[in-house]
């Protein structure tokens, strides 16, 4: 695979358009409304986590996350990887970890399944001035979560709507942006939204917030049909389709 920056790997079914530099850029149909990343609050039984690593490649990203750089398998769609012989979890032993990877404008990311790597991993995917945000959905409890790493450091992190616990070497890095979008009072320290407020209204503010700091964008697509590589980071799933 070619770790040029301006095409994505996965040839022209990377995307929705049929063109890969204009999809990779977001520039293809079916973005409209679900520009950006706050769309993905709103998805049912959606319990995979998103890494996004600007100043690398995807190949690369796949890379720091566990991966054999050489064992992509052939582009396949979000519902084809739960053929790839994944088992989420073991008594006393890693589960399956699998990741899909593309790029979106800036950043590439990464879509992970089963017992995937990015929340280890996040300062070592960071190293070299890497800059990594990963979104981390409710999993069997909420809140869902944003993670931040640069440079090896993990920097910062936050519950969406628990954002008066912040934590990392920065803690306070995104509290401007926070206060400005009405979720914080200006230290930090009170949660401002209604209590009776709608989780999910909640979790669309915040991650807003992220999505406009860091100029984050994944099309829908690539949670549909669009196809992607996908690699193993962890354990031993098949990694051939099946059925």
């Amino acid at each position: 695979m070619s770790d040029d920056l301006d095409e994505p790997p996965g040839g022209p079914l990377n995307g929705p358009s049929g063109d890969p530099a204009s999809d990779a850029r977001g520039e293809g149909p079916g973005r409209g409304p679900h520009e950006g990343i706050v769309w993905l609050v709103d998805l049912d039984g959606w319990t995979s986590s998103v890494v996004f690593a600007r100043g690398i490649s995807p190949e690369e990203l796949a890379r720091r996350m566990g991966a054999d750089p050489g064992a992509a398998t052939e582009p396949i769609t979000d519902a084809e990887v739960w053929r790839l012989g994944i088992t989420q979890w073991r008594p006393a032993a890693d589960g399956d970890g699998v990741i899909r990877v593309g790029r979106s404008g800036d950043w590439a990311f990464a879509l992970e399944y089963g017992d995937s790597t990015g929340g280890d991993l996040l300062a070592e995917i960071s190293r070299d001035g890497v800059e990594v945000v990963r979104y981390v959905p409710p999993q069997e409890h909420p809140p869902a979560d944003f993670h931040y790493a640069r440079d090896g450091v993990f920097v910062s992190g936050h519950g969406l709507t628990e954002e008066v616990w912040r934590w990392g070497e920065e803690p306070d890095l995104l509290l401007p942006d926070l206060v400005a979008a009405g979720v914080l009072s200006p230290d930090g320290s009170a949660y401002l939204p209604p209590e009776d407020e709608h989780y999910r209204t909640g979790y669309r503010r915040s991650l807003g917030v992220v999505e406009r700091r860091f100029g984050l964008s994944l099309s829908p697509a690539f949670l549909e049909d669009a196809r992607l590589p996908a690699y193993a980071v962890r354990g031993a799933p098949r990694m051939t389709l099946s059925g």
